[in-house]
């Protein structure tokens, strides 16, 4: 029982350490304007464009890092820290939110997976653990079992979240060099912000599947 404890801190700490890395490299790269000048809203206006999406709306939304994409009404929503922001931060992470907007625009088969199973993820995520309790003090077993498959669900959206934060990384990065909205090292500490925010991701995921194989382990029990 103990390494189970030790594995799901282990997790824990990475996951504390990811988000405070993130926090950290934007901050840091939030904080150096980019030589060409122009806006993060500006850019992704402009990208957006050159891939047809004339109809994806760009709006502020308040917050730090609370920047997204919203399939349901095709807006690119930027954190009041990046749209009208210069930086190689904001313009970096503009260019991500917008990669979701094109990968939704071209069918992107994990996006398709991942918006197809949303709804059955948010009632798993919001009702295992109830599950989970009424089954550990009913002391009935197949409760406990569906409380695991409910929590695995949860899991599995989390896995498939990885491919498409990547490519949005990927895609965003390979505009930014391609059309020169970035040069030179501007280019690396572009990476380095995406690079941070996707470890995040990986380490959420860790604390999860750490916890999912817990619960397996005592299930067996």
């Amino acid at each position: 029982m103990n390494i189970w404890y030790i594995l799901c801190i282990a997790a824990i700490i990475v996951s504390v350490f990811a988000s405070v890395s993130v926090k950290a490299t934007f901050g840091k790269y939030n904080g150096i304007r980019t030589r060409g000048g122009r806006s993060a809203a500006e850019i992704a206006r402009e990208i957006l464009d050159d891939n047809g999406l004339y109809h994806v709306k760009i709006v502020e939304c308040p917050g730090d890092l609370s920047d997204h994409y919203d399939p349901r009404n095709q807006t690119v929503a930027l954190s009041q820290t990046v749209h009208n922001n210069d930086t190689i931060g904001a313009v970096s992470v503009a260019a991500h939110e917008v990669g979701h907007a094109i990968q939704h625009a071209r069918n992107y088969a994990p996006v398709k997976i991942r918006t197809a199973i949303f709804p059955l993820v948010s009632i798993c995520s919001r009702f295992w653990y109830v599950v989970l309790l009424a089954g550990i003090l009913l002391e009935m077993f197949q409760l406990v079992q569906a409380a695991i498959i409910l929590f695995s669900v949860a899991v599995f959206f989390q896995f498939i979240t990885l491919p498409v934060e990547f490519d949005a990384s990927n895609r965003a990065m390979a505009t930014i060099a391609d059309k020169g909205y970035l040069n030179g090292d501007e280019i690396a500490g572009a990476r380095k912000t995406l690079s941070a925010a996707a470890f995040t991701y990986i380490a959420a995921l860790l604390v999860s599947l750490t916890q999912l194989l817990r619960l397996l382990a005592s299930a067996r029990r």
